[in-house]
């Protein structure tokens, strides 16, 4: 079992076993050691961590009782806004950003006395699978470095998994925060759409977007969760948790519960990663769980709908970035739309442009049916297929990746494979579910496998508690040999 991070720290700091000053610098020292091999600190802050441990350090001082978030070094994927911290979204267009407002999970735990290291590496504008698109290079996977961290909460992963950070919030479009806490072997969960806010996320895709924690353990993931699942009337979205707090339904009996395995979920998964699952399938029988076979052949068109709807998303909301009100501008131009052509042509990468061009593509006149309402119309399938599994199971257990973390530079060479890790991570984004990763096993190189767990909406208490059962059961949590050692 992995056992909280959080918890234990926490107790250290209320029990004064450590100052929260002395934790902020040993996490501080760590990230100046190990950065340079991981890559996972784009900006590190500790002017700001350590102001925060201060502070922390006061209220200890006077006796005051402290939350359990208070003085714990986390880091912030950087696409979440923070006032007078750059945000550059890892991109070359806005490498110079610094906002002026913090997102609403940020002022959350700011009040809450978070310590804040730094911001950490992702994809450019979160469009990739590898972290690679990054306009800083990819973070480097803190179990074997000559793979990748995963996408595009690549920075995060790569930092919690190499213990330069207690926990990390990072942003889910297709499986963002699910794919690289598979290929780091830690857990991510990404909330039902709506539960977190979204005010102060750098936008790809608004309807698919969603923060969500990146730590070490179950327990972790669930009082993170918690901590930001506020209702926000900044985001005309936002619904805020519907339950009372998952942490207090953690370790409940699962005896009955019946766990629905969809056989598509299978088709084209690693045998390694097949395995796996059937091992995490025989412990849950073992701890009285049922577990229910079915068919769900809507999940073939998730992939092309995501794609479609995703980048013409990203189309529509990546059109400010002009050279006119903020980030990158282009020198020499002969008049606004030459201005414009070569500052977007010039501060995108490739990846960024080559999803703007399809989205733009489908919107177009003559192909918005054919594409882009097709795959609306398609979305809608999908939500009503999930609802319809949900009739017959609690939660729904699948591979995350159907692969172990590639090598560095995989996804240049081969970039449909790299689009197929999203495979069974989007279908979860598309019908607005919950879902979360959690390590189940290791593959012939010692890389970690993970496996997915899918709620109906709001349902994060219940796969959260079926995903505790599982991590303290199987024991499957092994750290990377870098960072701090608790």
């Amino acid at each position: 079992m992995s056992e909280s991070k959080i918890v234990k720290l926490h107790g250290m700091l209320a029990n004064k076993e450590i100052s929260c000053t002395e934790l902020t610098q040993t996490y501080i020292d760590a990230i100046q050691k190990d950065n340079a091999a991981l890559n996972a600190y784009v900006t590190v802050t500790p002017e700001t961590a350590l102001s925060a441990a201060r502070t922390v350090d006061e209220k200890i001082a006077k006796g005051e009782t402290i939350g359990l978030l208070e003085g714990i070094p986390m880091t912030l994927k950087d696409n979440i806004s923070t006032d007078g911290i750059k945000t550059t979204c890892c991109s070359k267009i806005l490498e110079d950003y610094v906002p002026i407002y913090d997102a609403t999970v940020w002022n959350i735990l700011k009040k809450q006395n978070a310590v804040l290291l730094g911001k950490t590496n992702m994809d450019e504008f979160a469009m990739g699978s590898s972290c690679e698109t990054s306009c800083f290079g990819g973070a480097k996977n803190p179990h074997n470095t000559d793979h990748v961290a995963g996408g595009s909460s690549g920075g995060v992963a790569s930092a919690v998994g190499g213990n330069i950070a207690v926990y990390g919030l990072g942003s889910d479009t297709g499986g963002s925060i699910r794919q690289p806490a598979s290929f780091c072997g830690i857990v991510g969960l990404k909330p039902t759409y709506g539960a977190v806010s979204r005010y102060g996320l750098i936008a790809y895709a608004s309807s698919f977007d969603q923060i969500g924690p990146i730590t070490t353990s179950v327990e972790d993931a669930a009082a993170v969760f918690d901590a930001v699942s506020e209702y926000d009337e900044k985001d005309s979205t936002s619904q805020g948790r519907k339950e009372a707090p998952v942490t207090d339904t953690l370790k409940n009996d699962i005896k009955g519960m019946k766990i629905g395995i969809a056989k598509e979920y299978l088709d084209g998964v690693r045998d390694e990663v097949k395995e796996a699952i059937q091992k995490a399938t025989d412990i849950y029988q073992s701890l009285g769980a049922e577990i229910v076979y079915f068919d769900l052949p809507a999940l073939k068109y998730a992939l092309p709908v995501y794609y479609i709807l995703a980048c013409a998303e990203a189309s529509s909301n990546l059109g400010r970035y002009d050279g006119i009100r903020y980030g990158y501008k282009a020198d020499n131009y002969f008049d606004v739309n030459d201005m414009i052509k070569k500052t977007r042509s010039n501060g995108f990468g490739d990846e960024v442009k080559k999803r703007i061009l399809l989205g733009t593509y489908v919107l177009s006149s003559g192909y918005y049916d054919a594409y882009y309402k097709k795959a609306q119309n398609l979305r809608g399938t999908i939500v009503n297929a999930f609802k319809n599994a949900f009739t017959g199971c609690d939660v729904i257990l699948a591979p995350t990746v159907p692969m172990t973390a590639f090598e560095n530079g995989h996804a240049v060479s081969d970039p449909i494979e790299t689009y197929l890790t999203d495979i069974c991570t989007v279908p979860v984004n598309i019908a607005g579910l919950p879902g979360v990763s959690v390590p189940c096993g290791f593959d012939k190189k010692g890389l970690p496998i993970g496996m997915q767990l899918i709620g109906n909406t709001f349902g994060e208490a219940k796969i959260l508690n079926a995903a505790w059962q599982y991590e303290n059961a199987a024991n499957m949590f092994k750290a990377a040999d870098f960072g701090v050692k608790l």
